[in-house]
């Protein structure tokens, strides 16, 4: 598993823990649902400006985003 891959999973896993769709995430982060989509599937090299605006709408710092990969 690549660290594209690994990030998005731990973006899922978040999401999923605050009982987040897709939807309210992207929602929340001003982000479009098949971006998030993309992310956590690894598909999609995320931008550094992008990352923050997830760790906003998920309440984390950037350094839990990164925290287990």
């Amino acid at each position: 598993m690549d660290i594209l891959q690994r990030f998005g999973l731990g973006i899922k896993k978040l999401r999923q823990e605050r009982g987040l769709s897709q939807e309210k995430l992207a929602e929340i982060a001003d982000l479009h649902r098949t971006y998030i989509n993309l992310v956590e599937s690894g598909k999609r090299n995320i931008s550094l400006k992008n990352i923050y605006r997830l760790s906003k709408a998920l309440g984390v710092s950037i350094h839990e985003l990164f925290r287990n990969l």
